[in-house]
């Protein structure tokens, strides 16, 4: 008898799009094109949770009946409830996004900072697969992401965007977003701001891997190699995927009775 292919719904949430999609948690791939819908304005639970409905009832023939979803949100998720978001409305905070959502949709769900999931992701199905120790995902975009992994297992919640570099936030000159604005070279970004960052996080933690994702690292080749750093650094495979296919992983897990953030 063959073996019952085990899949999840994955939505990513984020400050300009939500998008969703199946996934097969035995390969850690999509199983149909990703379906997005603007974010709405204001992004409050209330509004965004009505797009995640409709993403949810658009693959509902397509997800067994009892299939869980994994749902990523842009800032500290402890067990279901939003403590802190970056770019989505403040009434998120002390949202408890689990039952809420379980409520509305009516399947099993689980929330999980964006950065976390990408970081399962990696480390189950991408650049990180089958490496021991401590790999650190980095998301660089609007800001930084940061998901750890040791042993495989998750370490949720390190706000590492957020580590404080000569007076300021680390995000405020290393992200993606301080390249575009400041208008930098890869070659200026990558030796001036992305450099220190990663001493600064290597020295502090001493990871065994840094992944690098963020739709930037479809350009890593423009800058990974300037950097000088101990630790291995290396693009992340499933790049922007990513979110989606770890939220659908943890939400699967979570369901199983295995909690992993």
């Amino acid at each position: 008898m063959a073996k019952a292919q085990r899949i999840a719904l994955g939505i990513d949430i984020g400050g300009s799009g939500v998008k969703g999609a199946p996934v097969d948690l035995d390969k850690g791939e999509m199983l149909l094109d990703r379906h997005k819908i603007e974010t709405p304005q204001p992004s409050t639970p209330r509004a965004i949770g009505e797009v995640v409905a409709q993403i949810a009832e658009f693959f509902a023939d397509d997800i067994p009946e009892d299939a869980p979803i994994g749902i990523t949100v842009p800032g500290v998720v402890q067990r279901g409830v939003v403590r802190f978001v970056g770019n989505i409305d403040q009434e998120w905070v002390d949202y408890d996004g689990d039952t809420h959502f379980e409520q509305l949709i009516g399947r099993p769900v689980h929330l999980i900072n964006d950065a976390d999931a990408a970081a399962v992701a990696e480390s189950r199905y991408g650049a990180a697969r089958g490496r021991d120790g401590l790999v650190i995902v980095t998301t660089l975009g609007t800001g930084i992401g940061a998901g750890l992994v040791y042993d495989g297992v998750l370490i949720p919640n390190a706000e590492l965007g957020h580590l404080i570099m000569n007076g300021e936030k680390a995000e405020a000159r290393a992200a993606s977003s301080a390249k575009d604005r400041e208008d930098l070279s890869y070659e200026e970004w990558a030796t001036g701001r992305l450099q220190p960052y990663y001493e600064y996080v290597e020295n502090l933690l001493w990871p065994d891997l840094f992944v690098v994702g963020g739709g930037v690292s479809r350009k890593s080749d423009k800058f990974l190699p300037l950097l000088r750093l101990r630790t291995p650094i290396v693009p992340a495979e499933l790049r922007n995927n990513a979110g989606i296919v770890g939220a659908a992983a943890v939400a699967a897990d979570y369901a199983a009775g295995k909690k992993v953030g």
